[in-house]
């Protein structure tokens, strides 16, 4: 399902009609370049590449900056994802031709037929179809919040805060040894496996070790409000993830 990359703000609380604030998360979403379509033709499957923000220009690969001009880009995305398509997001007949290049036909009087090229917009790339995911989809196509509605339900997906060397007790939710009776150490893990039999620690035994920085996707997220001026979509509730790390928000 088609989605957009954005950065998380922060969190903030908004108000309901008969005063209950309601916490949610702010995150500004697009506007996403589509810098590549995957066709079942060529690929196997449907999907769309979205990019978002601008890398460096000192810190572009030269492959990077080739595959953002196909879309025509002029700059490269400092983040891209992919997403399936669903069955009701349709492609353009040239899904790989950039919009900036798709021309017009025209009948003249004569009854020749001539083309006029549209014109790109600042960037490299044409936002005459934002926010209209079941339009025909091409590269070099913005995609914008305007895809969402208040009320609907969403899925986010975001790196989770990194908390370092932790042990069994943060890590995993042990309960510990009891606390009265005179235990040495009540946050020990205690046993991790027979000695004689297998004689080893079996593959996956929850113990110490680092925690966070894993990719974490919380579904159902209800999107409050749509701030399509600035960009901003404020869901429900939290969000994986620190203050501006990026996350990846898909239709359901």
């Amino acid at each position: 399902m088609l989605g957009l990359i954005g950065k998380k703000i922060g969190m903030t609380q908004l108000f309901a009609e008969d005063g209950t604030a309601v916490p949610v998360t702010a995150i500004e979403a697009g506007p996403c370049p589509i810098v590549q379509v995957k066709t079942d033709e060529r690929d196997g499957y449907r999907a769309v590449q979205l990019g978002y923000g601008r890398k460096k220009e000192r810190r572009s690969l030269r492959p990077e900056v080739g595959h953002s001009a196909l879309a025509g880009l002029d700059y490269v995305p400092a983040v891209t994802r992919e997403f399936r398509l669903g069955p009701e997001d349709v492609l353009a007949e040239d899904p790989h031709t950039p919009v900036g290049q798709v021309s017009k036909p025209a009948v003249a009087e004569g009854g020749e037929e001539n083309a006029e090229g549209e014109e790109s917009t600042e960037g490299g790339a044409s936002d005459t179809q934002a926010g209209e995911p079941q339009a025909d989809l091409r590269i070099g196509q913005m995609l914008t919040v305007t895809m969402f509605d208040e009320g609907e339900r969403v899925k986010i997906t975001g790196q989770t805060k990194g908390r370092g060397f932790q042990g069994v007790i943060k890590r995993h939710g042990f309960s510990g040894y009891p606390k009265s009776h005179g235990h040495p150490e009540p946050r020990k893990p205690g046993s991790i496996g027979p000695g004689t039999d297998p004689s080893r620690v079996i593959k996956g035994r929850k113990m110490a070790g680092q925690m966070g920085t894993e990719p974490k996707t919380v579904r159902n997220m209800t999107v409050v409000k749509v701030d399509s001026e600035r960009n901003l979509l404020f869901v429900r509730g939290s969000v994986p993830g620190a203050r501006n790390g990026w996350v990846f928000v898909g239709k359901q």
